[in-house]
């Protein structure tokens, strides 16, 4: 997707704060932080959302939760408490039309709005 903000992303089009990538996904800090941690992990094939997930894309899933759980041991936050969220669709406040998930932690989580 050319006008895809994470696809550029992705492409190395314009720059991020990547902490971590692979074949299936890239992981870098959000720019607007709801937490002391605030990663986001977004799939390098584009989807706009889970409800564009196909049965192929059951790895990549897997290979993001599976990362993120990771990240969270690698940013100290295993242990106290981290969110892995993901918005679909324009009710729940998803801002980028491109699907990714937010690591959320180093604080209790309650006080995000």
């Amino acid at each position: 997707m050319p006008d895809c903000i994470f696809c550029k992303i992705i492409n190395k089009e314009i720059p991020a704060d990547i902490i971590f990538a692979n074949e299936n996904l890239v992981a870098f800090k959000d720019i607007h932080p709801k937490a002391p941690v605030h990663i986001l992990l977004v799939p390098k094939k584009h989807l706009v959302s889970l409800n564009d997930l196909s049965e192929e894309d059951k790895v990549i899933m897997g290979d993001i939760v599976y990362q993120a759980k990771l990240l969270a041991k690698a940013q100290g936050i295993a242990e106290t408490g981290y969110r892995l969220l993901t918005n679909t669709g324009p009710n729940s406040g998803q801002e980028v039309q491109h699907l990714h998930f937010h690591l959320l932690g180093g604080k209790p989580l309650a006080s995000i709005g």
